[in-house]
């Protein structure tokens, strides 16, 4: 069976591993994200807590947030096994409660004195292969409840904190957003709303840079629980390729892409070189409606 949209992609070299563009062994050393301050959701597992260990190295306080306090405390533990100075705070929260994430952040800016990257990392995949009718309403529904309201419960009190440091907005989309796929009407539709949210937030914050960004093919439990694995999807894609993206994309080298789908798979060295111009004539990399001109 053919899918509709797993051609709609920038014809690049794909990255499955950490290339030298993103490469986070330079902010390591130089310590660039000292003195600022991280705070994501989903933070207790898997790309979550690779990305907290990566900004850490880099300098950077870190607050974690999800719905498994042991889970958090491991996160903070494999934080401070890398980095035994570490400022590391950890809240428990559920995307989906409003109050609940707005004092997670209110707490994790207290805490840092500012707040100067904040990723929407939580997510959720239901098992493809049941059509929507097929599906419980309440699955299909919670799926839109973690992909996008947790996206907006996470914005909306971090973005007076992200203006004041002109700071930076990730929010995790995924490949499926463009994709058709029979079975996945919950997730791919959630995650191509993820993407025209993060338009919104680049254009309603401008000294924000915000992006959407699919991290990859990673083995993560959430890829496990969804059946993928199993009826034979690839997962090549380590942990640590879409954590240094993240961190690349908050050094402020890709400042231009501020506002668009991202993928952790592109070069994206080679996406400044031969696409950056055509990109931003064309107003590329959003949720459009093609008609022919």
């Amino acid at each position: 069976m053919s899918v509709k949209g797993l051609t709609e992609t920038l014809p690049v070299e794909a990255r499955h591993e950490v290339y030298p563009t993103i490469d986070p062994a330079s902010a390591w050393a130089s310590q660039s994200f000292k003195g600022k301050a991280v705070f994501l959701t989903g933070g207790s597992r898997g790309i979550g807590r690779e990305t907290a260990i990566t900004f850490a190295k880099a300098g950077a306080a870190v607050a974690v947030a999800a719905r498994s306090e042991a889970k958090l405390e491991e996160t903070k533990a494999a934080v401070l096994k890398e980095v035994p100075d570490a400022k590391v705070e950890k809240y428990v929260v559920d995307v989906k409660n409003t109050a609940q994430v707005e004092a997670a952040v209110e707490a994790a800016a207290a805490a840092f004195g500012r707040l100067d990257v904040v990723i929407a990392n939580a997510g959720a995949l239901t098992t493809f292969g049941k059509t929507m009718d097929e599906k419980p309403a309440d699955g299909w529904w919670n799926t839109f409840e973690i992909n996008v309201l947790g996206v907006y419960n996470t914005i909306r009190p971090a973005a007076k904190y992200l203006r004041k440091t002109n700071g930076t907005f990730i929010a995790i989309s995924s490949l499926a957003a463009q994709l058709r796929w029979p079975g996945g009407s919950d997730y791919e539709t959630s995650k191509h709303t993820v993407n025209r949210l993060i338009e919104f937030i680049a254009q309603e914050n401008p000294t924000v840079k915000a992006f959407a960004l699919h991290p990859g093919s990673v083995a993560t439990d959430i890829a496990q629980e969804s059946g993928l694995i199993e009826q034979g999807m690839e997962m090549p894609d380590p942990a640590a390729l879409p954590a240094s993206t993240m961190l690349y994309l908050a050094s402020g080298k890709a400042d231009w892409l501020s506002g668009r789908y991202v993928e952790s798979t592109w070069d994206l060295g080679q996406v400044e070189r031969e696409w950056k111009e055509k990109i931003i004539e064309k107003d590329l990399l959003i949720n459009k409606l093609d008609v022919v001109a």
